[in-house]
């Protein structure tokens, strides 16, 4: 991995006009992959962020995973985590517990509507996947895609594990 200077005390390294114009096709597509496949999921009365708040819970063994682990798993804030999770709870999806080893701790749990809820959605959000992105390319440039944008992740930090396509292809075997 490229080391990555800090430089928040030194003048900017302006982007060259190649970089400049590449950096907006690479957010472009960004904005309308997210933006489209929230959109398709909306018609399912879900979000995207909601879908990755279930599936994580969907894929985990015992359908529950505590609430700070879950905001690892699906890269948000704690505090943003309980306002998804309070939706996801008043929609009847998910349930939280209390934890009995921690007291400050709690569980978000799937609830038998959130399995039907993942169930029914996935395959439609697999398709918009690959409408959206998978088809759009050969499966070289796909495996190429999916290496650069690891070496980005990577270079951003210490993630959770992302191996096992947690966040779009739930275990639909049934719950455990």
């Amino acid at each position: 991995m490229r080391e990555v200077p800090d430089r928040s005390d030194a003048e900017p390294q302006w982007l060259t006009l190649d970089e400049q114009n590449e950096w907006r096709r690479v957010l472009t597509m960004c904005i309308l992959l997210v933006d489209g496949l929230d959109a398709d999921l909306h018609a399912d009365e879900l979000s995207l962020a909601d879908y990755e708040v279930l599936v994580h819970l969907s894929n985990d063994g015992g359908q529950q995973l505590r609430m700070s682990e879950l905001a690892e798993r699906v890269l948000i804030s704690k505090s943003r985590l309980t306002y998804r999770v309070d939706r996801l709870e008043a929609a009847g999806l998910l349930r939280r517990e209390k934890c009995d080893t921690d007291r400050r701790g709690s569980w978000a749990v799937l609830t038998p509507e959130g399995w039907d809820r993942v169930r029914a959605v996935a395959p439609r959000h697999v398709a918009s996947v690959r409408r959206r992105l998978v088809d759009a390319l050969t499966a070289d440039e796909f495996e190429t895609l999916g290496r650069l944008a690891g070496k980005v992740v990577e270079a951003a930090g210490p993630v959770p594990e992302l191996d096992g396509v947690e966040s779009s292809c739930p275990d639909l075997s049934g719950p455990s």
